[in-house]
């Protein structure tokens, strides 16, 4: 792998500052999904705008963010990272961000050539992200998502979805496992040798949790790569924000139901359940159930089982919101895989 020693995190600048209101004693950081004119600014509050598809940006704000995964569900839709406070906009080295007080949403995006492939990139990017998070005033890690071209190509230990998981564990590895924080890693189908990283960060941190039906990523088999995935099952963010990774049919360690769209949909289903109902147990009064302040972003190999996938999540969980992408997962025989936002409730009195 290269060393990543002598590339420098140049000192923090802040380079614009936005107005927000400003924050109440109950202010927590929202996630939307929200119709957004492409050419229309930001909201001032805004953190991080994600949008997917081919479609250039309409401009050079660094909080906007195009992953290019086309869109089976939710066209128009935009994913906004609302802040709780006075917005800033910055840059170290390869990383550009925006932050409030309480959070900080940062992206990294590294060319593979100029890193000697993507386990040398990865390891590149996540040592970068954490000498930057150690030196920020957002030093805890919450919630990642990694994207990056051809998950399932190469065989055995060479597949890169395993290359990956080398790098980011070399990237992170003073980091401890019980604090790892939430995360997804898809594949992208551009050709685009460059490896996508957005990551959430807080100034206080967050309660990492595991689902009781999986095993720990980090404690998987050697079946599964020269290392084991370096990730929490969720993030659960005070005071009332759970931070789900992205989730298949898979229990225990291994793979349910393969080449069967519609099980593998109920089995995930049911992961993001059990992890529902695991965070309401940190949080005592809170609703364990999917409702309208569910967000599902579903990640499906298979675009013509669009229709059919749709239709199983709106019987299964009608009041959510949820935008469906045409991506690999990181398995070659997953043919879908959730990830969930969640803002707990608190449950009416009897």
């Amino acid at each position: 792998m290269v060393g990543v020693g002598e590339r420098r995190i140049v000192s923090q600048r802040v380079i614009a500052s936005e107005r927000a209101a400003a924050p109440t004693a109950a202010a927590e950081l929202r996630i939307e999904y929200a119709r957004h004119a492409p050419h229309a600014p930001l909201p001032p509050d805004t953190l991080a705008a994600v949008t997917f598809g081919a479609a250039a940006l309409p401009d050079s704000d660094p909080r906007r963010v195009r992953v290019p995964l086309a869109m089976l569900a939710g066209d128009g839709a935009c994913e906004l990272w609302r802040a709780v406070g006075p917005v800033e906009l910055g840059r170290a080295g390869p990383i550009r961000f925006a932050a409030d007080a309480e959070y900080l949403a940062g992206v990294i995006e590294l060319d593979e050539r100029e890193y000697a492939g993507l386990a040398g990139t990865a390891e590149a990017a996540y040592t970068l992200i954490r000498h930057f998070q150690r030196n920020s005033s957002h030093p805890h890690l919450l919630r990642i998502w990694n994207y990056f071209d051809g998950i399932n190509a190469g065989a055995d230990d060479a597949e890169r979805y395993k290359q990956f998981c080398l790098g980011r564990a070399a990237g992170l590895a003073a980091y401890p496992s019980h604090r790892y924080p939430a995360a997804t890693a898809i594949g992208r189908r551009d050709g685009s040798p460059v490896l996508q990283i957005l990551f959430l960060a807080g100034s206080s941190s967050g309660t990492a949790l595991e689902n009781p039906r999986q095993l720990s990523a980090f404690r998987y088999p050697r079946r599964y790569g020269p290392v084991a995935p370096s990730f929490s099952r969720a993030m659960l963010v005070p005071p009332r924000l759970l931070l789900i990774s992205g989730t298949a049919s898979i229990t225990g360690h291994a793979s349910r139901h393969p080449g069967r769209l519609g099980e593998q949909i109920d089995e995930t289903l049911r992961n993001l359940a059990s992890l529902l109902a695991r965070a309401a147990l940190e949080r005592p009064g809170t609703r364990a159930s999917s409702d309208a302040r569910t967000l599902l972003k579903v990640y499906l190999r298979d675009a013509a089982s669009a229709g059919d996938a749709a239709a199983r999540l709106a019987e299964q969980l009608p009041d959510a919101a949820f935008l469906m992408l045409e991506a690999d997962i990181c398995r070659a025989e997953l043919l879908v895989e959730i990830d969930c936002v969640h803002h707990f409730g608190i449950r009416p009195k009897s």
